[in-house]
């Protein structure tokens, strides 16, 4: 793969090709579609994927610990390879990479559908992690650097989750319904779903414009010890729950992902290319906001962890009963996320992020107040509609903070990064969620219970933290709007 002619995919002029007005032609909204249909795939996958584990187990005699790998390998696929895949985006093309993560991601799905075997299920969802590690980034970089800073990328951005929005929605409706058929359609409509979001993305997804680097080589040394790195971070958080946090193998992986992180590093500061330019880093924007992406994603798929166990298991509702619970997340992501530009317009990127966890966290402080005989209207559903409202005032917020006043030549790494953050987050705060869960929740009901709201106490913790966190840093930016307006009338 590395060349001493290898190039990097430059978007020609600054501007050039980007829409200006507040109409798009048929370019826009095919290019727009066709990217959006790779997070649709992925919120619909990951959806009916999870309802399908119980069936998964029965059907291919796995144990406990090793069925949990179904959705673990996905997550270690997808958190290992982000980096990779979102600097090989902006070296090799980002349609290029949009295109070859969709196939890997369709065959995949396609093999973890028609096997018989557990552990090629496994492999299965890791390739089809690995798949998304490289769409997530590049479709993320082709709408940044293909709709102009301002209202018509925030615009873009927010219809981009209601995207996945629609995923998620879909997903859970015909995850259960499929899932009552045979667990296998699961596997197998994703395969049909990235056909078509190939097949568009040839034909509307514009080529890259490629413009030659020099005679700098491709990081491979960088690549893989940052992918080695990731991959044991993200195994030894997902793992650490069952094999303890104090453990030899816990403590010996987390140790040898610092190990290989720090050997990154090193490799970074002399590479003619660096694979992760770590001047990048300084960008406080894009940690901050990668920072809030493992917050938001971390603290939600615990609280759809607990709340499923809490509807499945304590309560006895059926798969389907549960996907109709959550069923208004989707609906209220989809009616406010195509809005979510003009919102951010009006408000700032910080204040819609603060509003987002305001809303996070009196959700999870509503479903603390869970019982063996909870109503699903006065208890359950405000805590559903606040989350609903939530995601999409935070999500496109954090998106549009992480990649603004980024050159167009680093968007895939920036996404890579934010992408990282998201999936981390997820790992590490479910696995301490799972944890305490363990801890205090064996026997009886009672118990179970107990163990679910100990696991709630720390999502809430963790949203409030962000929450206060959030709204020091949009005083800190209104205040500084108000010292530019100040100096700009003087």
């Amino acid at each position: 793969m590395a060349t001493s002619s290898e190039v990097r995919v430059d978007v020609a002029p600054p501007e050039a090709g980007k829409p200006g007005g507040d109409r798009w032609g048929v370019r826009e909204w095919g290019l727009l579609v066709s990217v959006c249909a790779a997070f649709f795939l992925d919120a619909l996958d990951n959806i009916m994927v999870g309802i399908a584990v119980p069936p998964i187990q029965a059907d291919l005699g796995m144990s406990t610990a090793s069925v949990q790998w179904v959705v673990s390998s996905y997550v270690l696929g997808f958190g290992g390879f982000l980096l990779l895949g979102g600097r090989m985006a902006d070296l090799l093309g980002r349609r290029r990479m949009f295109l070859m993560g969709v196939a890997v991601f369709a065959v995949g799905s396609l093999v973890g559908g028609l096997t018989n075997d557990g552990l090629v299920v496994i492999v299965a969802r890791f390739v089809m992690g690995i798949g998304a590690a490289f769409t997530a980034p590049a479709s993320l970089s082709i709408i940044i650097t293909n709709f102009r800073e301002g209202p018509q990328r925030n615009r873009a951005v927010g219809i981009y989750t209601a995207c996945g929005a629609v995923g998620y929605s879909t997903g859970v409706i015909v995850g259960g319904a499929l899932t009552e058929i045979s667990w296998r359609w699961t596997f197998l409509l994703p395969v049909v779903v990235a056909l078509v979001a190939f097949a568009g993305a040839v034909v509307l997804v514009p080529r890259d414009v490629r413009s030659t680097l020099g005679s700098g080589k491709f990081d491979v040394a960088g690549a893989v010890s940052v992918t080695a790195a990731m991959l044991l971070f993200v195994y030894s958080i997902v793992e650490a729950p069952n094999a303890g946090w104090t453990s030899a193998r816990t403590l010996g992986t987390f140790a040898a992902a610092v190990v290989l992180l720090a050997v990154f590093v090193a490799v970074e500061r002399r590479a003619e290319q660096p694979l992760l330019r770590l001047g990048l880093l300084r960008n406080r924007a894009l940690v901050g906001a990668s920072l809030v992406a493992a917050a938001i994603l971390g603290t939600y798929m615990s609280f759809q962890f607990i709340g499923g166990l809490y509807l499945q298991s304590l309560r006895g509702w059926s798969p389907m009963e549960m996907a109709l619970a959550f069923l208004p997340v989707g609906l209220l992501i989809m009616t406010i996320a195509p809005r979510a530009g003009k919102l951010i317009a009006r408000f700032g990127i910080h204040w819609m992020i603060f509003a987002g966890f305001v809303a996070y966290t009196a959700s999870y402080l509503l479903f603390l107040r869970i019982d063996e005989t909870s109503s699903y209207l006065w208890v359950i559903l405000p805590s559903v509609v606040l989350i609903g409202i939530a995601f999409p005032f935070s999500f496109p917020a954090a998106n549009v903070q992480a990649t603004n006043g980024v050159a167009d030549s680093e968007q895939g790494l920036a996404a890579g990064v934010l992408q990282t953050g998201y999936q981390v987050g997820a790992a590490v705060v479910l696995a301490i969620v799972t944890a305490t869960m363990a801890a205090d929740g064996d026997g009886g009901t009672s118990a179970t219970l107990s163990g679910y709201h100990s696991g709630l106490y720390v999502v809430t913790g963790i949203s409030v933290i962000t929450m206060v966190l959030t709204l020091v840093a949009a005083l800190r930016a209104s205040s500084r709007r108000r010292a530019e307006a100040a100096r700009s009338g003087s």
